[in-house]
């Protein structure tokens, strides 16, 4: 049965829409809009798994997960502070596939594949072919984190790790659980939400097979996406004593209204999903259309907190090239500004 599990995912994976005439057949769009979108396609591929273009409401050019994956012509747009590396990633990749960026944790992009290409990725334009070090490159990323003892969390990202093999994904977790110093495991991962047939039962015997305490970061942007399966895939990972996180993305037309970020945080709760961050949106080129102000982003977060309790409300956060932590943009401090104005 498990292993019927595990070629469904994959066949999702070899399956997804990749073609935007096909993309706006299924969901009876308009055909005016096929031009702009093959030609934003040349920028940045679209790829969508069938299960999660279900989710779409037909008809809607507006739909919330379709604004997520469709190709248009705005992101030809050039603007002012849109470049192509947002994050200066290339100050941080000391050897091929490790990004150190902050102390005590190095993140690894083991694939530069993923199973849906979001239109508003902070590595869209990022140099996959020259950081993946496939698995002949194991034993320089082993040893680079073996000679730092203040490392002590791996964090699997990409692309998304979860589109690699579970007897891949095991045997390069078992090396990690080798090295003395490392404490835990933390995954970055689409799939849950947008492929929940991912969550295996191999996927959980190898996370916790592993010595390291595996945390599970989900990513879902709107609670559309939250479906009986995703909440099913969840409550495998929460059974088998997984921390599962969610960080979403702050897009304009999607979900930057209090109504949405609310329903999402009660949502995600729901389905045994912890809020755990809003990110501003990395200014990175081809996607100035999807962008906040951070002025607006703090009045709307102001807002979702008198909604919620405190622990359903993400912190609302910029990363910054350079800092040494996510750059937190607290609603208290900026409560308290504006009322003295």
């Amino acid at each position: 049965m498990s292993q019927n599990i595990k070629n469904a995912w994959q066949m999702a994976l070899i399956n997804a829409v990749t073609d935007p005439r096909e993309l706006l057949e299924l969901l009876e769009l308009d055909m005016a809009w096929l031009d702009q979108a093959k030609n934003a396609a040349t920028l940045f591929p679209l790829k969508v798994p069938r299960e999660f273009v279900s989710r779409m409401k037909k008809g809607d050019i507006h739909d919330p997960l379709l604004r997520q994956i469709l190709p248009i012509g705005d992101e030809f747009q050039h603007a002012d502070g849109f470049v192509k590396d947002p994050l200066q990633e290339k100050n941080i990749n000391p050897i091929p596939g490790l990004l150190h960026r902050y102390h005590g944790r190095v993140l690894l992009t083991l694939t530069g594949n993923c199973a849906i290409n979001c239109r508003f990725c902070f590595r869209r334009h990022f140099p996959y072919a020259k950081n993946n070090p496939g698995t002949s490159g194991w034993e320089l990323t082993l040893d680079y984190i073996a000679r730092d003892e203040t490392i002590t969390e791996i964090i699997l990202s990409g692309g998304d790790p979860l589109v690699m093999a579970d007897s891949t994904l095991h045997e390069f977790t078992k090396a990690l659980s080798e090295i003395p110093h490392l404490k835990r495991l933390r995954i970055h991962s689409r799939l849950p939400i947008v492929l929940p047939d991912r969550v295996t039962s191999e996927l959980i015997r190898l996370l916790t097979y592993t010595r390291l305490k595996p945390v599970m970061i989900v990513h879902s942007n709107h609670p559309q996406e939250i479906t009986p399966n995703v909440v099913e895939a969840i409550k495998k990972l929460t059974s088998a004593n997984i921390m599962v996180l969610n960080q979403s993305v702050l897009l304009k037309g999607i979900n930057d209204n209090a109504d949405t970020l609310t329903t999402l945080s009660e949502t995600l709760f729901s389905a045994g999903i912890l809020p755990y961050y809003l990110h501003m949106l990395d200014k990175v080129e081809g996607c100035a259309h999807f962008d906040t102000e951070q002025e607006a982003a703090q009045r709307l977060h102001v807002e979702v907190t008198k909604r919620l309790p405190g622990y359903l409300v993400p912190k609302l956060v910029r990363t910054e090239p350079g800092s040494f932590a996510k750059i937190r943009l607290d609603t208290n401090d900026f409560t308290q500004a504006n009322s003295r104005t």
